[in-house]
């Protein structure tokens, strides 16, 4: 199964048919326990489980149950994705068991799916949500946080807080897996949206990362949405030039055309990697403003990108 998704909105839902919660800046994970067992899958169907062993005492709380959330890495009180990005890519158990003991992760639960055999993807968020609260699931590295009824309020508070934004959900809603529905809206703080990488352009040395060439799906294949070098100074870039290098191809991954002056000079590769990119928004001409690399996202592929252009 895959998650419901949110769709971007541009203002919070108003009414009483409204719920609102914060955005958490995390990896979304769905968590399926089973006959004391525990398998943890993250947004694009990888079993993420050996990552975060703090996490599998979950399967001794409830015979069978499969819940939605966000596996989140506190720092100073904040989710920072920075500090979460170290545990995700763990595939080792006994690397994974000491960084759970160094740096453990919290799972932030937001939806109940199954319940003791019960599929409940078609009873309304809130008769969901009052199971979910019925659970008594909160622990030392599991929470459930609570909703809100005004939406503005929120969003201000998360904006003050330094929090990634709101996610409103509409009370009568049922659980559609897979689906981006207009029954979930998402308002974050910023303009962030998930690229692929199809190219990338060595700094003046010649030695480093100097930028990407990034793109979104369209009509007949990616479209070019621009170059993008903030962001990518240090170890951000020299792990993602890592990433790049075995991915090199002969010709542009893009349908569309590339300028000249961003072609210059760039080695093209195969569109697997997906990134965050900050912005302001996109020109008249369909380019990202102002673009800003954020971070890489190894729980989207680009198959998912091919579904969504938002992230």
């Amino acid at each position: 199964m895959r998650p419901m998704l949110a769709t971007l909105a541009d203002g919070v839902p108003r009414g009483p048919e409204w719920a609102h919660e914060v955005k958490w800046d995390g990896m979304r994970v769905l968590a399926d326990v089973r006959g004391g067992g525990l398998t943890l899958t993250s947004r694009s169907g990888r079993d993420v489980t050996v990552s975060f062993p703090e996490l599998v005492p979950l399967a001794d709380l409830y015979d069978d149950m499969l819940l939605d959330g966000e596996v989140v890495s506190l720092v100073d009180g904040r989710p920072s994705f920075g500090a979460l990005a170290e545990r995700m890519h763990v595939g080792d158990a006994r690397r994974a068991a000491r960084a759970a003991v160094a740096h453990p992760v919290t799972f932030v639960v937001f939806d109940v799916v199954r319940l003791l055999g019960q599929d409940l993807t078609r009873q309304p968020w809130s008769t969901r949500r009052t199971l979910l609260e019925q659970l008594e699931l909160d622990g030392p590295r599991v929470h459930v946080p609570p909703v809100h009824d005004d939406g503005e309020t929120l969003l201000a508070a998360t904006a003050d807080q330094g929090l990634e934004g709101i996610v409103s959900k509409r009370r009568t809603s049922a659980y559609s897996p897979g689906r981006r529905s207009p029954d979930w809206l998402k308002l974050p703080h910023r303009d962030n949206i998930s690229v692929v990488v199809g190219g990338w352009r060595p700094e003046t040395d010649g030695t480093r990362l100097g930028a990407v060439l990034v793109g979104l799906p369209g009509a007949e294949g990616w479209d070019f949405v621009g170059r993008v070098g903030s962001g990518l100074a240090g170890r951000a870039g020299a792990a993602l030039l890592a990433r790049l290098r075995p991915l090199q191809v002969t010709d542009s991954p893009f349908a569309t055309q590339v300028p000249r002056e961003d072609a210059a000079g760039t080695t093209w590769v195969a569109p697997q990697i997906v990134v965050d990119v900050a912005s302001l928004g996109r020109s008249s001409g369909g380019r990202l403003r102002q673009p800003s690399f954020q971070r890489v996202r190894a729980d989207l592929t680009a198959t998912d990108l091919q579904e969504t252009t938002d992230g």
